[in-house]
């Protein structure tokens, strides 16, 4: 069932549903918790919600200084920090619409989402990402310096005009834009997924009834970009459920992070899972003798107790005592390095293999795979802490309505779909039908309990020249399972048969490594169909990249341009 709405809204207060509300009532409900923390100096410090909430509604009361009203577009371009999280409060409270900008965009595509959101003005971290603007330089451009100065007109303008931000919040309809969310996308230019208030309220709303999954104790490491929607949906949960987020700036510093802030619920795409799991495979794999031993057995143990809880059964006590003892012995050593207090991971973005995430609860490390899209405003499916199936990516969550189409295609009806893509009609009514629902783009299959499987992206599906339909994803991340391979690209599509792509993990030695990849690939070959197989590969020089337009800000391949750079690598293997 659809969450319904609220009641009319206290005067004084924003409408019911929208981002304003949640922020307003989070500011009523003093969280005892610390809000967020942010490294400074070294170390990490605390900011109160108090500190917090005087901020935004100095920063709000700044943008109504400086003319920005509802439904005025305005950028945000900087990295995952505090002023980032903030500032897009402000703009939700006086009823702007966000347009945020991936921190490792080049000019180009900086100018695109100003010029085409009409933004009046644009937030930037500093004086380097000031620079990409160019030509493109709206009505108000800001640095993180500028805050200061903008608070302060703030409070200038509270002083003046006292009632005048509450008047702007209660202004708010839950059917207004609260934001432009460009998809990354893999192939042409982004588009402009326009989400509502009522949206995202409603998505945070549905984790909120999420038993146990994230609740208000938790402290949650972010390094995801606030410009993406997982990460902006993690940001929001922040207030409305009370939990502290830890922000980190620089996703290569989330390693040591994870060991000074601790934290209990880490959202992450799955490329950081697959190289924890690497480094620990490596780990594991130096080990001899006695040791080894003792890593074989604590892993049976733990697969053993994984298979009861994910049968939801009763784990024996005989068992349950050696768990405790290949904990002390194995698997803490392994929850060190995710800060020690771990108590869910969540992955999305992008498939994440079964294997990993089964090695993973061996070492009794949950992982939980969800599964969504911009265009639903984040998640549609999730397993859950007390209901999970690893290889899928759970049940529909609450309030939402799932079916696959008579081609295998998933689509998806709720109160979080999207009100279509800014200046494109045509697009927008290729994904949204006229009763509500949304066609994902994804095939995948439904079972008797209820848990959705995304088998590959419909316009991934690769058909060979014989006719046959191969998943390339399947493929691909049966292969990263390898602590020798860091990305694989299967290609195939009217071909005579499946061939891939792979590159190499930092560190790996070339030295004999076409031997050891074929025995990676024979290995998966193993349990596929003939036409399923990979017949041949190339192993490439270097890494697939995000500075040669290769991947996107979540770190999946952009398959086109990957084919493009390495065309000729891909024609030697059908010589």
């Amino acid at each position: 069932m659809a969450i319904q709405a609220e009641a009319a809204t206290e005067p004084g207060l924003a409408a019911p549903r929208t981002i304003a509300r949640l922020w307003q009532d989070a500011d009523a409900r003093e969280w005892r918790s610390a809000a967020y923390l942010v490294e400074e100096d070294g170390g990490w410090r605390e900011v109160s919600w108090p500190e917090a909430a005087a901020t935004v509604e100095e920063l709000a009361n700044g943008l109504l200084a400086l003319g920005i009203r509802k439904g005025d577009a305005f950028a945000i371009l900087a990295s995952t920090r505090l002023e980032w999280a903030l500032f897009d409060f402000a703009l939700g409270l006086v009823g702007a619409v966000g347009a945020p900008i991936y921190m490792n965009s080049g000019p180009r595509d900086v100018a695109y989402v100003v010029e085409h959101s009409d933004a009046v003005g644009i937030l930037c971290e500093e004086e380097e990402q000031r620079a990409k603007l160019g030509e493109a330089a709206p009505r108000h451009v800001l640095t993180f310096a500028d805050l200061p100065d903008l608070r302060r007109r703030g409070r200038e303008h509270r002083a003046e005009h006292p009632d005048a931000l509450a008047a702007a919040a209660a202004a708010i309809d839950p059917e207004d834009l609260f934001t432009y969310i460009y998809t990354s996308g893999t192939t042409g230019p982004p588009k402009a997924c326009m989400i509502r208030h009522r949206n995202y309220y409603a998505m945070a709303d549905c984790v909120r009834q999420l038993d146990d999954f994230i609740v208000g104790e938790d402290v949650m490491l972010m390094y995801l970009p606030l410009a993406h929607n997982f990460g902006r949906l993690m940001h929001l949960l922040g207030p409305h459920l009370g939990l502290t987020l830890a922000f980190c700036a620089d996703p290569y510093a989330v390693a040591d992070a994870l060991g000074h802030v601790r934290p209990t619920v880490f959202p992450s795409v799955p490329r950081v899972y697959e190289k924890i799991h690497t480094a620990v495979s490596a780990k594991f794999d130096e080990a001899t003798g006695s040791k080894r031993r003792l890593i074989d057995w604590a892993l049976g143990v733990g697969r053993r107790v994984s298979a009861l809880r994910q049968a939801q059964r009763p784990v024996p006590p005989l068992l349950a005592a050696q768990q405790r003892v290949a904990d002390k012995l194995v698997y803490s050593k392994v929850k060190e390095r995710l800060g020690g207090r771990f108590r869910v991971g969540i992955s999305g973005g992008a498939p994440l293999a079964r294997e990993v995430i089964e090695f993973f609860h061996a070492l009794d490390v949950l992982i939980l795979e969800a599964y969504g899209l911009t265009e639903c405003t984040t998640g549609c499916a999730g397993n859950r802490t007390n209901a999970f199936r690893f290889g899928t990516v759970g049940r529909a969550l609450p309030g939402f309505e799932l079916r696959i189409a008579d081609d295998g295609e998933v689509l998806i009806r709720s109160d979080t779909v999207f009100a279509g893509y800014y200046k494109d009609e045509a697009a927008t009514r290729e994904v949204l039908s006229d009763d509500g629902w949304l066609y994902s783009g994804d095939i995948g299959s439904i079972d008797d309990d209820g848990f959705l499987t995304i088998t590959d992206r419909k316009k991934d599906l690769l058909v060979t020249a014989g006719g046959k339909n191969v998943a390339p994803q399947n493929l691909e991340n049966a292969l990263k399972t390898s602590p020798l391979i860091s990305q694989a690209l299967v290609v195939g599509d009217r071909r005579p048969y499946v061939a891939a792509l792979v590159t190499l993990e930092e560190g790996v030695p070339r030295e004999g490594i076409e031997e050891k990849i074929k025995a990676v690939v024979d290995d998966v070959n193993r349990d596929l169909s003939r036409f399923e197989q990979i017949k041949r590969f190339a192993v490439l020089p270097r890494d697939f990249s995000a500075d040669e337009d290769e991947v996107t800000p979540t770190l999946k391949l952009k398959r086109r341009v990957c084919q493009e750079h390495f065309a000729a690598e891909i024609e030697t293997l059908y010589a």
